[in-house]
């Protein structure tokens, strides 16, 4: 058997050498092919082991018809992306699970409309093989992109639906918003809390809308001018803080849609010398760490698993592929994950 010269990269030739197989056969099992014997897979595998070859990428893709990456599309632009720590958090869950079983993550934000159709073209382009996308809004294009792409897809949170009622096949991964926002309200009434705010999220995300109906669950009768709107940003939840105690001094707690937003409420709250929870009681969504913990006094909130959606998210769209590629399995269905009621010092 010929030497592999000294400081060379190794080649297929010299894997099919090493384990005594055509080059053919040694291409198929490296780059991910089915037809080959148990005995002989295992003999390649371990020449690849023993002369540090690296598979292909091209050869990998022309034979398995797969590129080993799936993209994430984040429908934000790059300044909310960076600044709000639950993307962070979502895409570790991603990146772990995708990690674990070899594939790569390719980011893929929304800075404006004109970015969709470079989205588009990308997703269509055979790049990726398949999609993640969360932070969805109504009329949002990217569920009919991905469809057009012909590529699976799985979305974090609930979509409206309103573009095209087809895309409800695509599974999604929730929390349960509505039921979360329950208990946040429930608790702040419990406590004696007569005059309960709500802090909203964006009218065109499923997941605000959720939290504001599991407000008013609680809440049948409540004064409408007690909620106001907020973007799911600190800046927000300050102004809309300012709002509601200008058109209610005498409230006595805040029930925020995100830690974000309760954090500018605090904020604004500690600057009017109103004490918190002794005179206003807070609650946010989401128990982000380094949200939730840092403020002064710590955010009680509504905890749900960022990171653990978005491995499930990831899971589901693994699954997905491989049902593809094999013509068998359960079809993925979406999954809506429990919230809890997590207690600190600001209410």
């Amino acid at each position: 058997m010929p030497e592999q010269p000294r400081g060379s990269r190794p080649t297929l030739e010299a894997v099919a050498a090493r384990a005594g197989v055509s080059r053919a056969t040694a291409s198929r099992v490296v780059n991910g092919g089915d037809g080959v014997r148990k005995p002989l897979v295992d003999k390649v595998l371990q020449a690849v082991d023993e002369l540090g070859y690296i598979p292909n990428h091209a050869a990998r893709t022309l034979v398995t018809r797969r590129t080993g990456a799936v993209a994430v599309v984040i429908a934000e632009p790059e300044t909310r992306f960076f600044s709000d720590p639950f993307f962070s958090q979502q895409i570790r869950g991603i990146s772990k699970e995708l990690t674990a079983h070899d594939t790569q993550l390719v980011l893929l934000l929304v800075e404006g409309p004109g970015d969709f159709d470079r989205i588009a073209r990308y997703l269509a382009g055979g790049h990726v093989d398949g999609a993640l996308a969360f932070s969805l809004h109504t009329d949002d294009p990217v569920p009919a992109i991905t469809r057009r792409a012909g590529i699976p897809a799985v979305y974090g949170g609930r979509p409206s639906w309103t573009a095209d009622p087809g895309d409800q096949a695509v599974p999604y991964v929730d929390a349960d918003n509505r039921g979360g926002a329950r208990l946040a309200v429930r608790y702040l009434r419990d406590l004696g809390r007569t005059r309960i705010a709500h802090i909203a999220g964006p009218a065109d995300q499923t997941s605000a809308m959720d939290r504001l109906d599991g407000y008013r669950d609680v809440l049948l009768d409540g004064d409408p001018t007690l909620v106001a709107d907020g973007a799911f940003t600190v800046e927000s939840g300050a102004r809309a803080m300012t709002e509601l105690l200008e058109r209610h001094p005498d409230l006595d707690a805040v029930f925020a849609a995100n830690d974000l937003m309760a954090s500018g409420a605090l904020r604004v709250l500690r600057e009017r010398g109103i004490a918190v929870p002794e005179q206003v009681a807070l609650v946010g969504f989401d128990d982000m760490d380094s949200v939730a913990t840092e403020t002064d006094p710590p955010l009680t909130t509504v905890g749900q698993e960022i990171e653990g959606m978005g491995r499930l998210m990831a899971r589901l769209l693994l699954r997905a592929l491989d049902r593809e590629r094999t013509g068998s399995g359960e079809v993925p269905e979406s999954v809506i994950t429990p919230t809890t009621l997590v207690r600190r010092a600001s209410a």
